[in-house]
């Protein structure tokens, strides 16, 4: 006798298949690691401490 499918089964592992290659694609097309993020964080932190340090203090009190 013959082996029973479901049809239903076989359709929802091939749209879970295709959303995983979907999103493996997405991953190397726009993914960082944990490291490359924390690199910009750290570039981004410096960038704005150096700007802050050569910022002119005015001597009005109304602008602080």
């Amino acid at each position: 006798m013959a082996q029973i499918t479901n049809l239903n089964r076989f359709r929802k592992d091939r749209a879970r298949a295709d959303k995983r290659r979907q999103g493996d694609e997405n991953a190397a097309k726009y993914g960082r690691s944990k490291a490359e993020r924390a690199q910009e964080m750290a570039e981004a932190a410096r960038a704005a401490r150096i700007l802050d340090q050569h910022r002119r203090e005015n001597g009005d009190a109304d602008d602080a």
